[in-house]
Order: C-alpha cells, then sequence, then structure tokens
C-alpha cells in the first residue's frame, strides 16, 4: 500500500510538472495560439477509447502537425533592359606633312684636267761639222828576195863526186820570195757637213678648264611623320537585352493538422517504479537531454529533459506518455 501510495504521489509530480512544461510548451508552438481552441470532449471522448485494465490514461495536448514544402514562386517578371555599346577606338599610324616639297638651285663649278704640253725653248738650227779624212788598212804582197841559185852540200852517195874527199856540192835555184804588207791608205779626203741641230721642247703640267660652271635643280622631296592617331572604329550603340523571369524556391510550412487534446497512455501509480524512472533518465541522458542525477526520482530537471526531448521529437506534451518512452526506447513494466 505505501509502494502504491509513493508511486501514484510520483505519477501526480511527473504529471502536474509535465503539464506546466507543455502549457510553457504551448506557447512556442508557431500558430497555437492562432488556432481555434481544443473541442471539449463530448460524448464518446469523455472516456480513454479501448481501454485496458491496469493502463493509465490522461488528456494531453497533441501538437500541430505541419509540413514543410518548396514553392517555386516568380521573384521577378521577365523584362527588357537598354544597354548602351560604347564606342570602339582604334590607334593607327598615319603620314603627317611636316615641310612640303621644294627645289634647290644648285652650282655645278667648271672641271679641270691636269694635261702636259710641249713647250719649244730652242728652235731647231744648223751648223758646218769637219768630216775628217777615213783611212782603211789594206794588205799588199810585196818581193822581199828575188830568185838566186846557192851551192848545197849534198846527202846521198849518188851525188858523191870524188871518193877522195867524199864532199858533194849541188847547186840548187832558189825560187824568189814575197810578204804581206799592211798599210794604211787614204780612203775619202777630209770634207766638211751641215749639220742640223733639232729644235728643243720642255714638258709642262697645266690646268685646263674641261667643262664650264653651270646650274642645276636639285628637287628636295617632302618631309613626313609617323604619328599614332586615335580613330573611331565603331560608333556608339544601343542593344536591347532581353533579361528573363526569375523565380526563387521558398520554403513555407503547411499546417496538416490542428494541435488538440487527446487521451494518452500514461505512467501511472499501476507501471511506474524507481527503477523504470532510471531507465527513463539513462535514455535521456544518451538522447542529449540531461535529466540530473539517476536516482530514480523525477525532479525538476528530470522534468525538463522530458519536455526537450518531446519538443525535439514532436511528441504530444503535458504527461510522460507511452509514446515518449517507446521513442526513448524504454518499455513499461
Amino acid at each position: 500500500m505505501d509502494f502504491h501510495r509513493n508511486a501514484a504521489a510520483l505519477v501526480t509530480a511527473m504529471a502536474t510538472a509535465l503539464a506546466g512544461a507543455a502549457g510553457a510548451e504551448e506557447e512556442t508552438i508557431p500558430d497555437v495560439s492562432s488556432a481555434p481552441p481544443p473541442q471539449a470532449f463530448v460524448g464518446a471522448d469523455l472516456l480513454p477509447p479501448a481501454a485496458k485494465p491496469g493502463e493509465c490514461y490522461a488528456r494531453v495536448f497533441v501538437p500541430a502537425e505541419f509540413r514543410t514544402d518548396e514553392v517555386r514562386m516568380l521573384k521577378r517578371e521577365a523584362s527588357q533592359r537598354i544597354e548602351i555599346v560604347p564606342a570602339r577606338f582604334e590607334t593607327v599610324e598615319e603620314q603627317v606633312l611636316v615641310k612640303e616639297a621644294t627645289q634647290r638651285l644648285e652650282i655645278v663649278p667648271a672641271q679641270y684636267e691636269w694635261r702636259e704640253e710641249q713647250v719649244l725653248v730652242k728652235p731647231a738650227s744648223t751648223r758646218q761639222v769637219e768630216v775628217p779624212a777615213e783611212y782603211e788598212w789594206v794588205e799588199e804582197r810585196v818581193l822581199d828576195q828575188p830568185a838566186h841559185t846557192v851551192w848545197k852540200k849534198g846527202r846521198g852517195p849518188i851525188q858523191r863526186v870524188d871518193n877522195a874527199t867524199g864532199e858533194i856540192l849541188c847547186l840548187v835555184e832558189v825560187p824568189a820570195t814575197y810578204k804581206n804588207v799592211r798599210k794604211r791608205v787614204l780612203k775619202s779626203p777630209a770634207t766638211t757637213r751641215e749639220e742640223t741641230i733639232p729644235a728643243e721642247y720642255k714638258t709642262i703640267r697645266k690646268q685646263v678648264q674641261v667643262s664650264p660652271p653651270t646650274t642645276r635643280t636639285i628637287e628636295i622631296p617632302a618631309e613626313y611623320d609617323t604619328v599614332r592617331v586615335r580613330k573611331l572604329a565603331e560608333p556608339e550603340q544601343t542593344r536591347t537585352v532581353e533579361v528573363p523571369a526569375e523565380y526563387q524556391t521558398v520554403t513555407r510550412t503547411l499546417e496538416v493538422s490542428e494541435g488538440q487534446m487527446a487521451w494518452s497512455p500514461i505512467l501511472c501509480e499501476t507501471n511506474v517504479s524507481p527503477g523504470l524512472v532510471k531507465e527513463i533518465q539513462n535514455a535521456l541522458l544518451q538522447a542529449g537531454h540531461d535529466p540530473g542525477p539517476v536516482d530514480g526520482r523525477i525532479g525538476a530537471q528530470t522534468v525538463s529533459a522530458v519536455s526537450s526531448f518531446q519538443r525535439d521529437k514532436g511528441l504530444p506534451s503535458g504527461n510522460l506518455t507511452i509514446a515518449t518512452l517507446e521513442a526513448l526506447g524504454v518499455e513499461a513494466r
């Protein structure tokens, strides 16, 4: 009896705390304040439907269900815009007249050249020259010794006359002898002759004019300078540019069902125990919701953790419902 009494007090405290948390949660749910108030339980709704023995039910607020849709909406209608295409210039090189063509009169000087010339220094003349006599050498054959006879001794035995003396004498005829004599004889007598003395000339160099001085016209061409000039290549233009329509995707939340009060199985004195509360506290801790000390007691931190878990999971709030236990993975015993 004491345990059931304590369990009943525990469930009542949890229900009261969760109801307060649910009330706070209702204030933060969007569009709930503008939604119509929950309908009162009438007729058969006064009692939980299909209730089983040993189960506890409580009326809890089932939050409205919403659906998030993405809608493609027109952000800006199609239009036209006028664009100005600026003029295009280009830089080109041009020849610019700096000085016009002119003429210049130029004097061509006389042309000279060096030439050699024979100048008479002494005219030709004559003179009498003595021509000496000319002699020549001639050979002449002259008689050197006339013919004569002489006695000569004989030389052979036949010529002996007297054996007593042994002398032989012969009278021999000696012919005349001649000799060649060279003598200088007059070939031509001395004379005089007239000799011509040629004129004497001297070679001199002198400058002779070949062509007289003249004038000539010289054409002086025009002078140009190359400059860079910026010229218009294409004039400024306008063009119409079609601007397409612009769309955007808008995310909107649509209410599928309104928030309402409904019967929901909850923990009560028949199915709650300190051990079950510990399991709930451990499950909340693993889900990232701090229930405070895991002591089997439902305190303010545990109630706050349950409300936070229900809010994150979109579960009905206001009590520790069986759906909350199933979401936590805790089995009610």
